[in-house]
């Protein structure tokens, strides 16, 4: 049977940053869809970070200082059930669909170590897997595509619905629901085996950093040589 037509764990985090070091945890989602798409079952977390949430993170996902501080869990306890149900799900061998896995995955991981927690890594013995990530797949798939590809953009283009972007629940099930698009769409990913297909993503992070390397590097030495003409355009 092939994992498009089985259930899926969808996991998804809002922060207070980009920073997977010093960044903390703000919401967490973990959800169960089954084959039809229906959620099964959920768990959903509001942190009191521990410190003081950006207004720029503030205006993303809508959570204040002020309302994580008065209705949020203390954030040990919290990241603790949050790593356990992750690890839980995996251990079941239901695939786990985070959108950019790298970034929320390696925040949960640094949050368990700042607390002192057993990783999700720790916990299985291994390092998360399967892990299935919409972002290097549709990256993989459908590379020369222009436009962007955050969650929003990746709904619109494979027809899901995602209403209250940037809500951690919302936005684990549009993740599910999109690679489950994707795997219809495209056959080849659709048909691979669990295992073939976490090591293909492995494979095609790499590349897609290694080109976004590239990319920042030529884009940084246009900028220079652009700068260079116009002193020496300058100079009488």
């Amino acid at each position: 049977m092939s994992w498009i037509s089985g259930p899926l764990l969808a996991f998804d985090l809002e922060t207070t940053g980009t920073d997977v070091e010093t960044d903390r945890i703000v919401t967490a989602a973990v959800v169960r869809l089954e084959a039809d798409g229906s959620v099964s079952r959920e768990r959903t977390w509001l942190l009191d970070p521990g410190v003081a949430i950006p207004e720029q993170a503030s205006a993303i996902h809508g959570i204040s200082t002020e309302r994580a501080r008065a209705h949020g869990a203390p954030a040990a306890a919290a990241v603790e059930e949050i790593a356990a149900a992750v690890a839980e799900g995996l251990r079941s061998g239901t695939p786990l669909v985070v959108m950019n896995a790298r970034y929320d995955l390696s925040l949960l991981d640094r949050e368990c170590r700042r607390y002192g927690i057993e990783s999700v890594s720790e916990r299985l013995g291994d390092a998360p897997s399967p892990v299935i990530d919409p972002l290097v797949i549709d990256k993989h798939v459908d590379k020369y595509r222009k436009g962007k590809r955050a969650l929003h953009a990746l709904c619109a283009h494979y027809g899901v619905s995602l209403e209250d972007a940037h809500d951690a629940r919302a936005d684990a099930v549009a993740a599910a629901r999109v690679v489950r698009r994707m795997g219809e769409k495209h056959q080849p990913v659709g048909v691979m085996g669990l295992e073939e297909l976490h090591g293909l993503q492995v494979r095609a992070a790499a590349e897609q950093s290694l080109s976004l390397q590239a990319y920042l590097r030529r884009t940084a030495a246009t900028a220079s040589a652009r700068a260079s003409c116009a002193s020496s355009s300058d100079t009488p």
